[in-house]
């Protein structure tokens, strides 16, 4: 585990817990601006709406939601704060910055350049 004080377990507990809500309100006002903006017809159903909802940034905020549930469930754990490739410390700033960081900076623009084009179509 990273060595961490009290103070910064706090910290970081308080921006993961931040974040969360967050990401909870970015996806309440996304489906709140599709039904706002919206009258279903009874005859067209509901074929206009998925359109609207931009669902990969809801998909993202929904894993990133994960992360954080899971983070906080380790935030005591013997690892918390350990990357998860190559087990070195994340580091404090990392983790207040982005809560739900899983990797250290090397790792991840690693990581990046591995699978920046998987979520990419191709046509």
């Amino acid at each position: 585990m990273a060595d961490f004080t009290e103070a910064q377990l706090s910290q970081l507990k308080s921006a993961m817990q931040k974040r969360y809500l967050a990401l909870q309100e970015e996806i309440h006002n996304e489906l709140e601006h599709v039904s706002d903006s919206h009258f279903i017809d009874l005859t067209s159903g509901f074929s206009g709406i998925p359109d609207d909802i931009d669902t990969a940034r809801v998909d993202r905020q929904v894993n990133e939601m994960r992360q954080l549930e899971e983070a906080l469930k380790q935030l005591n754990d013997l690892n918390f704060g350990d990357c998860i490739d190559c087990t070195s410390e994340i580091g404090f700033e990392r983790l207040l910055a982005y809560p739900a960081a899983q990797r250290c900076i090397k790792c991840q623009k690693h990581h990046d350049r591995m699978y920046r084009h998987e979520a990419s179509p191709t046509f």
